[in-house]
């Protein structure tokens, strides 16, 4: 948080120091070296923080500054004073200028992470957060540096023969990412309420995305459906990170499909496709889904998250809770802002 807060009072003040040193060499080693026209430096550093009034009075200031010190040096009349003033002026006129036209950008970026934030949210719409003998909790966290909207979707269904959860991520980023990910939560939504089985959800989902998606994009996911009263889990991972399983006793394994498959969206014929699993999902037991913004977050030492070493960070009482405890945690592993967006799902089978 300190250095947060530190850079921006520095730029803030950088056009100040500069501008500062330069009336310091000039006033006390003379106009003979010829450290005048660095006054420019002032109004140049202006336009990297701030408004354009800001602006404004910084290059009027260095014009002042520089007046004074050519009646100082007794160069108002000379040529190298005219050109200095000029050179000033002209560097203070461009920083003016540049102050405009970032802030006419930053404008327009804002409006453009507001539009696909809130197409996000209308999108990954809060899952319930009981079902039957399940609770569950979400996170997401968003990489929005320059509108980078990411495509990772979540959904949870509670249909006529159990509940059914996808967790998936859109490869590539932007708004045709959010597109795409609104195309596989609306058929997800129908197909869970629906299909007989997740095979047959997988399918439809497939269908749906030969419809929509072109050339050589994919969707990652992996899908679940837990009925009551059974105390297992079916799983159908479309090239998708396992799921991370947590017993009681603290325990903590991947839940790994048999074979690896292929994402959403690819041809069948360019890899297997993927076979329902089973999973024991007992009372006291958890399924954290994620997807590869938690899984493949480095710290600055270029190492991955240790998620499997965090399942003592899912022992809240609350679930949210202790999603949070996870995501500020993969925050504080990362020392940075986040390169991909990362979603987690949390399903508890609850004690009756």
């Amino acid at each position: 948080m300190v250095t947060l807060q530190f850079r921006p009072r520095l730029l803030a003040a950088l056009p100040f120091i500069a501008m500062g040193i330069v009336v310091l060499v000039d006033v006390f080693a003379g106009p003979s070296i010829g450290f005048l026209p660095m006054m420019a430096l002032g109004p140049a550093f202006a336009g990297l923080i701030g408004n354009v009034r800001r602006s404004v009075v910084i290059g009027v200031v260095a014009l002042a500054l520089s007046l004074m010190l050519s009646i100082f040096n007794a160069q108002v009349d000379d040529r190298r004073g005219y050109t200095t003033l000029i050179s000033v002026a002209g560097v203070a006129v461009a920083g003016v200028a540049a102050t405009s036209m970032r802030k006419r950008r930053e404008a327009e970026l804002a409006s453009v992470r507001s539009i696909a934030e809130a197409a996000q949210r209308v999108l990954l719409r809060p899952v319930p957060r009981s079902a039957g003998h399940l609770r569950a909790a979400v996170s997401y966290t968003s990489a929005v540096a320059e509108a980078r909207i990411g495509g990772d979707l979540y959904e949870m269904v509670t249909s006529p023969t159990g509940v059914r959860v996808i967790v998936g991520d859109v490869q590539g980023k932007g708004l045709e990412a959010v597109e795409t990910a609104a195309v596989v939560v609306g058929a997800f939504r129908e197909a869970a309420y629906d299909e007989p089985d997740l095979m047959a959800v997988g399918k439809r989902l497939e269908r749906a995305l030969a419809r929509h998606l072109l050339g050589e994009k994919f969707v990652t996911a992996v899908l679940a459906e837990v009925r009551e009263p059974d105390e297992e889990a079916t799983l159908l991972n479309f090239g998708h990170p396992a799921p991370l399983m947590i017993r009681p006793d603290g325990s903590v394994h991947y839940a790994e499909p048999p074979e690896r498959a292929v994402p959403l969206g690819l041809d069948l014929e360019d890899g297997p496709a993927p076979a329902p699993h089973l999973v024991p999902f007992v009372p006291g037991d958890q399924m954290l889904f994620y997807t590869d913004g938690v899984s493949e977050a480095r710290d600055r030492t270029n190492r991955f998250y240790p998620l499997h070493e965090r399942g003592v960070l899912l022992k809240d009482p609350d679930p949210d809770a202790a999603l949070t405890a996870v995501r500020l945690d993969l925050a504080e592993h990362i020392g940075a802002p986040p390169h991909d967006d990362a979603a987690m799902l949390l399903l508890r089978h609850r004690d009756r």
